[in-house]
């Protein structure tokens, strides 16, 4: 067997979505995790609409989304008083997918590991990163089994090995941050007639609590936000969450003996860079934060996916090592601004305010009376978790002019549910090209020889002219992205837009873009 050309480190659902993308490029991987198997219990439920999308760039949402429930609301509770249920608005950041659900974070990693086992690669449990050196050329690995200790070399290696990463403190990045309260999960069954579509935040006059649906009818996540007396002993905590909650709907709820309880410090914390060198951090190796709008793993996903198709077309030989400065400069800024929205997020599934009790009713009761403003507010909450509204308009790799219409580049790709069903167009861009590994080249006019790395498509109304020809009856697609006639859209493998203007800039575009010229396939094909 040859030595990999990446070793990562951390078999959840960050390294699982590394390894999965790098693989699905043909770059030879090795994935390692300390642990003696797949975790049997749940820390993340929520995977949000832009992750959605990610699943499906991925080849599998249709896998993920039969084991979730969708979730569709919010709701407000106060001493037996429901005080505002809020729907998402998704008007602003249109997707496929306007909605999270909640999915066991054993079945998402159930469903990769998978999906990379029928492309060959297995996870290798009890093997853990001893020690490792790195270079220019790069990174000499000390792994641990049960056989002993086994060298590993390999040109480039990514840390997704969590809050204690192995990766990060060799390589000596320091967590910057700082730690607020204690929180509890319990994971029970309750015996209540609360809706299931929707998370409900429910007040009992000193606190919160916050109720999260697991897929399994009668399952819910308790979320007690109070930080005093906590402890981990399973009577105490049904006893405790059995008063909270009874109290907060104003009703006699029955709850079961916890599966499972977490008691954990809420912890703020990032790292300034995000790589050195050939090594590489992602996900909680990278940054800790509040649960409180489940971020954690959704971030760490997204951090998996933007870096490895970078990697790999690196590895390839499409792209310059420069490519690989693109992933500190869109997701370090992405670390820094989810401490501060997550930061919010948990002040306000809190509420210890002592006024609370009195200003919910009362400001609530506003927002009810007001169908502008509560639509407002609700398209700001999606907004703050969703990961729709992410852009990378300041990234190296938004090589583009500013737009004459449609997306700017760094923009992320979208339409709804409504213009994909009414759009051929729209409709072969998701099936075809989201899917596709490469990049994407729409044009409305002769490009010439482009990069292997990239898949041209040429849009016109009967898609009947150019290379890969895309019919986009009505103009659909066209007017989505501002092309007219000779303009091109280069959008990225993960589906944010380079750049896009006049196919005459195209060449430049490209090579700011970290192009190279095309590799031969003999010389990028799996060995």
């Amino acid at each position: 067997m040859r030595d990999p050309e990446v070793l990562v480190v951390g078999a959840g659902p960050v390294g699982l979505t590394v390894a999965h993308e790098l693989v699905r490029r043909s770059v030879r991987v090795r994935l390692v995790d300390q642990a003696a198997g797949p975790a049997t219990t749940s820390r993340a439920l929520s995977v949000h609409a832009r992750t959605l999308e990610i699943c499906h760039q991925m080849g599998l949402v249709d896998a993920l989304l039969p084991r979730g429930r969708q979730i569709v609301h919010f709701t407000l509770h106060l001493r037996g008083r429901t005080l505002a249920r809020f729907d998402t608005n998704y008007a602003e950041l249109p997707t496929r997918y306007p909605y999270s659900i909640m999915v066991d974070q054993v079945l998402t990693e159930q469903t990769l590991r998978e999906s990379l086992a029928a492309q060959g690669v297995e996870v290798e449990w009890n093997t853990e990163l001893v020690s490792f050196t790195h270079s220019a050329d790069g990174v000499q690995a000390v792994l641990r089994d049960r056989t002993g200790e086994h060298r590993q070399a390999a040109p480039w290696m990514v840390g997704a090995d969590g809050a204690h990463s192995v990766v990060r403190r060799t390589l000596g990045f320091p967590l910057l941050g700082d730690s607020t309260e204690t929180w509890l999960n319990a994971d029970v069954t309750l015996d209540v007639d609360l809706p299931s579509d929707s998370h409900h935040l429910v007040h009992d006059g000193s606190g919160t609590l916050l109720c999260v649906p697991f897929p399994e009818p009668g399952k819910w996540r308790v979320v007690d936000t109070e930080d005093t007396a906590h402890d981990d002993d399973p009577v105490r905590v049904r006893a405790r969450v059995t008063r909270r909650i009874s109290k907060a709907l104003g009703r006699p709820v029955e709850v079961s003996e916890p599966t499972w309880i977490s008691v954990f410090t809420v912890q703020q914390r990032r790292i300034e860079r995000m790589h050195s060198g050939r090594c590489f951090l992602a996900g909680d190796a990278a940054h800790v934060h509040s649960p409180a709008s489940g971020q954690g793993m959704n971030t760490g996903i997204q951090d998996g996916h933007n870096l490895a198709w970078k990697l790999a077309s690196v590895v390839k030989g499409h792209s310059d090592p420069s490519l690989l400065d693109s992933y500190d400069a869109e997701r370090v800024p992405v670390g820094k601004a989810l401490l501060a929205s997550t930061r919010k997020a948990t002040g306000l599934v809190a509420l210890r305010n002592a006024l609370a009790p009195i200003a919910m009713p009362v400001g609530l009761a506003v927002v009810n009376r007001v169908p502008a403003l509560k639509q407002a507010i609700e398209g700001k909450m999606i907004r703050g978790f969703c990961g729709l509204g992410l852009h990378y308009r300041e990234s190296p790799l938004s090589v583009g002019a500013p737009a004459r219409a449609g997306f700017s580049s760094g923009d992320r790709i979208g339409c709804s549910e409504e213009t994909e069903r009414a759009s051929a167009g729209w409709r072969t861009l998701y099936a075809e090209e989201a899917t596709d590994p490469r990049w994407t080249l729409l044009c409305t006019g002769e490009v010439g020889t482009v990069s292997d790395a990239i898949s041209v498509r040429t849009v016109s109304e009967h898609g009947d002219s150019g290379p890969g020809p895309l019919a986009d009856p009505g103009a659909a697609l066209r007017r989505g992205f501002g092309l007219g006639p000779d303009d091109f859209a280069l959008v990225r493998p993960d589906g944010y837009l380079c750049a896009s203007g006049r196919i005459g800039a195209l060449a430049s575009v490209l090579r700011a873009a970290g192009f190279r010229p095309s590799v031969p396939a003999s010389e990028t094909s799996p060995k």
